[in-house]
């Protein structure tokens, strides 16, 4: 949609339209309220910020509607839509989805929860490579990039709800 239909659109319809992008009440509130914005540049800086930081609830509500890195959301929602597409460039070779998987497992035993990187536009091996460098983290580190990670997805997932 348009930036000015969003802009004028009713604050119930406003947050349906965002809640895909990142299911974060405080966040899509603060958007809504915000409006109206003069354009799609001030919408997306303003939700790259918009109720920061998460906290560990927000976190944990946001990240249940992510699948694990290399599996495919099978859902039939926006959100699931959104995510197939993102993970759509990785390299599904078995050798890959057992790095994955291993990896995927060890990072949930350390920090129990999904491990979550905005995958659109990243390679096979840079997601892998991160994965190991995050594990190596703090509870505390990640939960910064966690928080980061889903705001990069959101800023993505934005953009194609909004258009100028």
């Amino acid at each position: 949609m348009q930036l000015e239909q969003f802009n004028q659109l009713p604050d119930e319809e406003a947050l349906a339209a965002v809640q895909p992008c990142l299911d974060v009440e405080r966040w899509g509130d603060a958007i809504v309220s915000s409006r109206p914005f003069a354009s799609r540049q001030e919408l997306l800086a303003f939700a790259a910020d918009a109720a920061a930081p998460f906290t560990e609830a927000e976190l944990e509500r946001a990240l249940s509607h992510h699948p694990r890195i290399g599996e495919r959301s099978t859902g039939e929602g926006t959100e699931a839509s959104l995510s197939r597409s993102e993970q759509a460039g990785l390299d599904t070779s078995p050798s890959t989805a057992q790095a994955l998987a291993a990896g995927n497992t060890a990072y949930e035993a350390k920090f129990d929860r999904v491990f979550l990187i905005r995958a659109a536009g990243r390679s096979s091996e840079e997601i892998l490579a991160a994965l190991q460098a995050r594990l190596g983290h703090t509870a505390e580190e990640e939960q910064a990039i966690v928080d980061h990670q889903l705001r990069e997805i959101a800023a993505l997932r934005l953009e194609g709800v909004v258009s100028a």
